[in-house]
């Protein structure tokens, strides 16, 4: 092959973000130098975080470049390799996602093995994925058995782990929110003591799900699911704010949580966190999860759309909240 196909971001959205916003843009595959290798991409992740990317503000990860390729995480094979380290034929794990071709240098790329598990599994749960939502319950959280245990967001990728971590560490009862009927069903099946559809009440439905209150919340949303986790926490219950998906669109200040003064009398911890400060606990998570997916005790779902092409709408689909589990691209 010598033709690329990348998208680029073509407008910085205001509010939603559109199809307007990319381009579909057709380069030559890149030949590698010296140290360099060049991947053919398989799988590409599309998240949240990255719509923050796509405003031109300071943040703890640098914005995207107006008429460049986007990227994100990805997997593929080396098809042409100037490294001594990394030969073709091998299946690495990169930065450099949205393109079909990558070139990178080799200390960029982390070698797996595709023997273990399927090649998209290395982007959701045994990737940061999975590390996100074992670090934030277990190290920013720091869960105790017994504990109960609100996911927002649970049938995403990060909150459906989260959930069934939570349980397999003896969470004494776990919660999670999702939003539709189907979704909290899905919830149910992977074995949450409780699950709502947020469209029939935020704070209402936590009340009844957990009438003796919450010790640990899971945050990915922010807004009004971070407003009633406060209302519902016990003394010296932890929030882990690993997202707010529910402001990225926005073009005004949140409404919520408008509660805030609670955190005073029952002694809160609200902690943000960024998986990448959390690498030191990588061991213990792989050992973790891996036996968990040998013994058949943890469970994953992944959401796929076939096509570089198609890698903005499957973006847009994760900020709607279309997918169940991880949402991925088959480039």
């Amino acid at each position: 092959m010598t033709s690329n196909r990348e998208i680029h971001l073509a407008s910085r959205p205001v509010g939603w973000p559109t199809e307007d916003n990319f381009r579909l843009v057709e380069t030559d595959v890149p030949t590698p130098g010296p140290g360099q290798i060049v991947v053919r991409n398989q799988y590409m992740s599309v998240d949240p975080y990255m719509r923050g990317r796509m405003n031109d503000v300071k943040s703890y990860v640098a914005p995207y470049a107006l008429d460049a390729p986007l990227d994100g995480a990805a997997i593929g094979e080396v098809v042409a390799s100037e490294a001594a380290d990394i030969a073709v034929g091998a299946t690495v794990l990169h930065g450099l996602g949205w393109r079909e071709y990558a070139l990178l240098d080799a200390a960029a790329a982390r070698p797996v093995d595709p023997s273990i598990a399927p090649v998209s599994a290395y982007l959701s749960v045994l990737g940061m994925t999975g590390l996100t939502a074992y670090a934030g319950l277990l190290e920013v959280a720091a869960m105790k058995p017994g504990e109960t245990v609100f996911v927002s967001a649970a049938a995403g990728a990060v909150g459906s782990l989260v959930g069934q971590i939570a349980k397999l560490k003896g969470a004494g009862r776990v919660i999670g929110s999702a939003g539709s009927p189907a979704k909290v069903e899905r919830l149910r099946a992977l074995g949450f003591d409780a699950a709502f559809d947020y469209h029939d009440g935020i704070r209402e439905s936590l009340r009844a799900a957990a009438p003796d209150g919450v010790d640990v919340y899971f945050d990915n949303v922010g807004g009004d699911h971070l407003e009633a986790a406060i209302s519902a926490m016990n003394l010296h219950g932890r929030v882990a704010i690993c997202g707010m998906i529910a402001q990225y669109n926005a073009t005004e200040p949140p409404a919520a949580p408008r509660n805030l003064a609670l955190v005073i009398g029952k002694r809160l911890t609200l902690r943000g966190f960024l998986v990448n400060d959390h690498n030191d606990v990588r061991a213990a998570f792989l050992r973790d999860v891996g036996g968990w997916l040998r013994e058949g005790t943890l469970s994953y779902d992944e959401t796929v759309v076939d096509g570089i092409e198609n890698a903005p709408s499957a973006f847009l689909g994760v900020l709607r909240g279309d997918n169940l589990g991880k949402m991925l691209v088959r480039v």
